[in-house]
């Protein structure tokens, strides 16, 4: 019960703190104009968000962050290692983020950060991801409890962590192209790892980051008031970034790997489509889809917005329910 008790009052203090502040971000950022560049290849579909801002991630960051040092300071939680990992990736993912959108508004083109400038600084951050894993004591282990698979692989762990924090981030940024999608299925996979993470008691450090879990999943709910068709404002790279690499990182640090393909099979999905599309053009100038990542597609073929929104979350609610009893039961 105790833990039931913390994890909604997390969700509520979230809720509430992210709330007030996109009231005041929201009219602030539309006024100073940080407006999304659209894809020009759905200017029919979109062109009603002409003049939507950007950086709507700030509305969830800014007060999971705070509200988390504000419980560390008053000593309501501890600073475990565990924790100091979780927040590194959630923040050193921001702020990749936040540069490669400034960049963005400031040229008025979807040219931020090149790849090789967002890949040094991912190098960097797997790297210090690695150095404080292995200084608590963990193991580099490929560790699959279902498979019963369990090799330690030494520093080439250190690349495993880095493929999982670049392909979930990236995966989140690909997927948040339409109202409330990326902020949603985010919302209910924190959900998923947050109860995961009150599972994991084997883990120092468990209790505070399911609450952080929680108090992030407060403040995507806060963020949705303005995401949510018709979007106010856009989660912008700031966001899908930081939200991608945390899961990544929540999957690392409980040991749930191969959870995170079930939790994250909407992104999955969006991510493969792109890639598949890619390959077939290459070779055959072909395309497979009519527009990737696929929920784009589902525009092209005259599908509501907001209909492909709850199907998309449908799915991942379901996949998210299936890795909770295979994570906590099996």
């Amino acid at each position: 019960m105790i833990i039931l008790i913390k994890s909604v009052m997390s969700i509520m203090i979230g809720f509430i703190f992210s709330g007030l502040l996109g009231l005041m971000i929201v009219p602030f950022f539309k006024k100073r104009q940080f407006n999304q560049v659209l894809n020009r290849f759905l200017e029919k579909e979109h062109k009603e968000k002409v003049g939507t801002p950007t950086m709507g991630g700030l509305i969830f960051i800014i007060p999971s962050f705070l509200i988390t040092l504000i419980l560390i300071v008053f000593n309501k939680i501890k600073l475990y290692d565990s924790l100091i990992i979780i927040m590194f990736t959630f923040i050193s993912y921001a702020i990749i983020g936040f540069i490669d959108d400034f960049l963005i508004i400031k040229k008025q083109n979807n040219k931020g950060l090149s790849k090789n400038q967002k890949l040094i600084m991912q190098v960097i951050i797997a790297i210090v991801f690695f150095y404080l894993f292995m200084k608590t004591g963990n193991e580099p282990l490929i560790w699959i409890h279902t498979l019963k698979i369990r090799k330690n692989i030494g520093w080439l762990y250190g690349l495993f962590i880095l493929f999982i924090l670049t392909a979930s981030s990236n995966a989140v940024n690909l997927t948040d192209g339409l109202d409330g999608l990326a902020g949603g299925l985010s919302l209910i996979s924190f959900i998923t790892f947050g109860i995961l993470s009150w599972n994991a008691d084997w883990l120092l450090g468990y209790e505070e980051i399911a609450i952080f879990a929680f108090i992030l999943v407060g403040s995507l709910l806060g963020f949705m008031i303005f995401n949510v068709n018709k979007a106010k404002i856009f989660m912008g790279d700031i966001g899908s970034l930081a939200l991608g690499a945390t899961l990544g990182a929540y999957a690392i640090i409980t040991r749930h790997e191969l959870l995170l393909i079930l939790i994250g099979i909407v992104f999955i999905i969006e991510t493969v489509s792109c890639i598949i599309q890619l390959i077939v053009y290459k070779y055959t100038k072909k395309r497979v889809f009519l527009m990737t990542p696929i929920h784009h597609t589902f525009e092209k073929l005259g599908w509501n917005e907001q209909d492909i929104v709850k199907l998309f979350w449908i799915i991942g609610l379901i996949a998210s329910m299936i890795a909770i009893i295979w994570g906590v039961i099996l």
